[in-house]
Formats: structure tokens, C-alpha cells, sequence
């Protein structure tokens, strides 16, 4: 949980200062400077996704600071639902095949925390019995 959360914090932080170094990291073509039409809101939207895993960075790295294994619990599923939502947005050609691996990341880290919460709990048992 620490990790991620220092990765989407530190992902976050880098969007913030150089969307384009972002845009770049999940295969979307950044456009040049002068070069975006009016109207074109990307940097806004960037801008504020950015700041959004800034800020869910740092809840999971107080998450993981508390031992606060109900919000554990809790990013499992909807990691696995943004997996899926990342996914079927390359596959329907909504999003380039880079942004495939944020997809991935997604379901990989929601399966890894889903597979080390049930250990814990599974040696909890057996510890107690």
C-alpha cells in the first residue's frame, strides 16, 4: 500500500509539473507548446487527475502508516473496476495502447493487496487455532 502510494503520489507530482512527461508515460502524443486548439482542455483535465493521485497517494501511504486494513480492503474492488475501465478504453479505442499498462498497474496492485490480505488473515487463523 506504501509503495503505491508513493508512486501515485510522486506520478502525481510529476503531471502537476510536466504534463506532457505524463502524457508521454502513458502513450498519448503530447502536443506542443502554442499547438493546442481552443477549446482543447487537456491540461485542465491533467492538471486535475494529477492532483487527484497526488492526494490518493498520500491517503494510502497514511492508509499503510495506520496499518488500515478496511481501506485495504476497500481499494480492492474499485482498483479491479479502474483495471477494467482502463482496459475495455484501449480495446474499444477510446485510449492508446500505453495507457494499457495504468490499466494493468491497476489490476495487478488490486491483486497483489486482495492475495496479501487473505494471507494475513489465513496465518492469523492458524496462529489463533
Amino acid at each position: 500500500m506504501a509503495v503505491f502510494g508513493v508512486l501515485a503520489a510522486a506520478l502525481g507530482v510529476v503531471g502537476l509539473i510536466s504534463p506532457d512527461a505524463l502524457l508521454t508515460m502513458m502513450g498519448f502524443e503530447p502536443i506542443p507548446d502554442g499547438g493546442r486548439a481552443d477549446g482543447d482542455h487537456t491540461l485542465v483535465f491533467m492538471t486535475a487527475s494529477s492532483m487527484a493521485a497526488l492526494n490518493m497517494g498520500v491517503y494510502y501511504v497514511l492508509a499503510a502508516l495506520a496499518d488500515w486494513r478496511a481501506f485495504f480492503r476497500w481499494t480492492v474492488p474499485f482498483r479491479l473496476l479502474t483495471c477494467t475501465v482502463f482496459t475495455l478504453a484501449v480495446v474499444t479505442g477510446r485510449a492508446p495502447s500505453g495507457f494499457l499498462g495504468v490499466g494493468l498497474w491497476e489490476g495487478a496492485g488490486a491483486l497483489a493487496t486482495g492475495a496479501a490480505l487473505w494471507w494475513e488473515t489465513r496465518a492469523r487463523q492458524k496462529a489463533v487455532a
